[in-house]
């Protein structure tokens, strides 16, 4: 899937100034809930580390990511994370990958959704389970 150098940050999100979204490509910084200890503020760059040096951004909302030791923990962003194999967990499977996914991504999240829904009953009405995914 998706894999790039571009900042992850491309598509208008409202992200902060110094979000490091706007400079990497997602996976390559971390994200937490909020400012912490953990990731200090370095007042001569203008931005938040770990104590390793890996970037993070402090706002999972507006960045689009849950919180999660991405680079840290060489961890997949959500829409590259393997789909469950249970039906009743696609939804929510779909609703965190589709809402972090960059545009091209979404349609291979979607197929794959998709194909484990009709494997588990032909008959699925597919649009009704991403609205209800989605809405």
């Amino acid at each position: 899937m998706t894999e790039g150098n571009e900042s992850f940050a491309r598509d208008g999100r409202p992200v902060c100034g110094v979000c490091p979204s706007l400079r990497h490509p997602g996976g390559r910084f971390d994200v937490m809930e909020r400012p912490s200890r953990d990731c200090p503020f370095d007042p001569a760059t203008g931005h938040r580390f770990t104590a390793a040096g890996v970037p993070v951004c402090v706002h999972p909302e507006r960045v689009g990511l849950p919180a999660a030791p991405y680079a840290s923990q060489a961890l997949p962003l959500p829409w590259q994370t393997p789909p469950p194999v249970e039906p009743d967990e696609v939804p929510a499977w779909v609703r965190t990958a589709l809402t972090a996914a960059p545009p091209e991504a979404c349609d291979e999240v979607i197929q794959q959704a998709t194909q484990i829904l009709l494997a588990s009953d032909p008959d699925t009405d597919i649009t009704a389970v991403l609205r209800a995914a989605l809405g």
